[in-house]
């Protein structure tokens, strides 16, 4: 990064934005601003800002957002995912450097509809609980989830802290344990709704990933639709065969 670029005063305003990020006043996903906003914090003309944004637009530290949401932020990490892993969402962040938090958005117990009873294997208006929450990854929207879960095998399950792994909760309290997870992936716009709570554009692409999870029997005990923003996750498959190991990945921009 030359540091010449845009003359001293664009140099000052890079420093100040690193010390910044240093400090941790600033972290991965947090917005500093429009154009004009940030010109006026730093009291200096949009050229001069423009001349100091760059090249830390160019080393991937900032990134440009367009529309009603959109100004100058700082780039949030992508977070790798197992295609049809068997670990939870926070272990998987854990494992990746990320720190991870969740906001449970809603809970119901209902009569399962068609789709989830044939997913779930459960006679049609069966009772399931479903388990909708937004995930963060680094203090950024990384997903919202809904899981659906057989009610019989659980009975008291929204009765139990829900802000954690629910795979582990599974395990500690009802001994459910994931052995073979079925996932299929495809590409879908953001809802208004959905983009509001993934702090995204409406119809901006986001992974959709359908997942059947089974116990050791065999027995499935949830069904879920996972909404992941396509700029922050990169999915990854490897398949074993008689060559060797063969890794494919997937990522959306």
């Amino acid at each position: 990064m030359p540091l010449t670029s845009g003359g001293p005063v664009a140099e000052d305003v890079r420093r100040r934005i690193l010390s910044m990020l240093a400090q941790g006043t600033l972290r991965p996903g947090s917005r500093l601003g429009t154009e004009r906003e940030m010109a006026e914090e730093f009291a200096v003309s949009r050229s001069t800002l423009r001349s100091a944004l760059l090249p830390l637009s160019q080393a991937g530290v900032l990134e440009r957002r367009t529309g009603r949401n959109g100004g100058t932020f700082v780039r949030a990490d992508v977070v790798e995912r197992n295609a049809a892993e068997l670990a939870g969402l926070p272990a998987r962040l854990r494992s990746g450097g990320h720190s991870s938090a969740t906001r449970v958005l809603a809970t119901d117990r209902r009569a399962a509809t068609a789709v989830e009873a044939h997913a779930l294997e459960i006679d049609d208006g069966a009772e399931i609980f479903t388990v909708r929450r937004l995930r963060f990854a680094d203090g950024v929207p990384l997903s919202v989830d809904l899981s659906c879960f057989t009610a019989e095998r659980m009975d008291d399950l929204l009765e139990q802290p829900l802000g954690g792994s629910l795979y582990e909760l599974l395990r500690v309290r009802y001994g459910l344990t994931p052995a073979v997870t079925t996932e299929t992936i495809e590409v879908v716009s953001a809802s208004p709704r959905e983009a509001q709570w993934l702090d995204v554009a409406h119809r901006k692409p986001l992974l959709a990933i359908t997942r059947i999870t089974r116990d050791s029997s065999g027995e499935p005990f949830e069904y879920a639709c996972d909404l992941f923003r396509a700029d922050r996750v990169r999915l990854t498959a490897t398949s074993h065969g008689a060559v060797g190991a063969v890794q494919r990945s997937v990522s959306s921009a």
